[in-house]
């Protein structure tokens, strides 16, 4: 995986010098859940998802006709939420990752002024900061997520995943406006005091982007 994104990235900066480039925003909504595994005889447990607004900032380069790659610094929060089945009454944790994600990705598209694009590539990041929105599950015997944003609680900041999307996308003159919907799926397990066995994420993304071109094609 390491290999993987220092060869995308080099890649990325062999397209800075001679490519079309364009910047812009994105923003719209995403979902994530979490499965994970309290101990290693227990079978993959899922949670259900939490939905929040995610922004980033894009940069877009393109030096064939339908190939280039784009890099994104992206806001984004990350959570799961468990409940007590359909005890009454009902009672739930939620806890809320925010981290500062960087999807590097290879971007192919088909069409000219109109245009149908399909993206991939290595997402990595930073957690900023975790939160404990809601915890009133506390049965021992119940085998819920721990804690993560507790005062002792030392989550492991570093995250990396795959990231895969496609959408459509209109030029107007320098401007392009564009639709996608983005997939992730997280490798990073943010236990870092072996309180759970394995744990990991996907996160779903609906968005709208728009992008001016600042350079043109030599």
């Amino acid at each position: 995986m390491r290999q993987f994104i220092l060869f995308s990235f080099l890649i990325f900066l062999s397209h800075v010098g001679f490519s079309q480039t364009s910047v812009g925003f994105r923003a719209g909504y995403g979902t994530s859940s979490y499965s994970y595994r309290p101990a290693a005889n227990f079978r993959a447990i899922s949670t259900e998802s939490v939905g929040k607004p995610t922004f980033a900032l894009v940069v877009e380069h393109f030096n064939s006709k339908n190939a280039g790659i784009e890099l994104n610094i992206q806001w984004i929060i990350l959570g799961f939420q468990q409940v007590n089945g359909e005890d009454e009454p009902i009672l739930a944790n939620r806890t809320e990752f925010e981290y500062l994600k960087l999807p590097l990705l290879a971007s192919f598209f088909a069409g000219r002024s109109g245009r149908f694009q399909i993206k991939m590539g290595p997402h990595f990041g930073y957690l900023m900061q975790a939160t404990e929105v809601q915890r009133q599950i506390s049965d021992p015997n119940t085998p819920v997520i721990p804690t993560y944003g507790g005062a002792n609680d030392k989550p492991k900041r570093l995250m990396y995943g795959l990231t895969g999307g496609a959408g459509i996308s209109k030029l107007f003159g320098k401007s392009t406006i564009s639709g996608e919907v983005r997939f992730s799926y997280d490798f990073t397990n943010p236990e870092s005091q072996d309180r759970i066995f394995d744990m990991n994420s996907t996160n779903l993304e609906f968005t709208i982007a728009y992008l001016f071109r600042v350079r043109e094609r030599n």
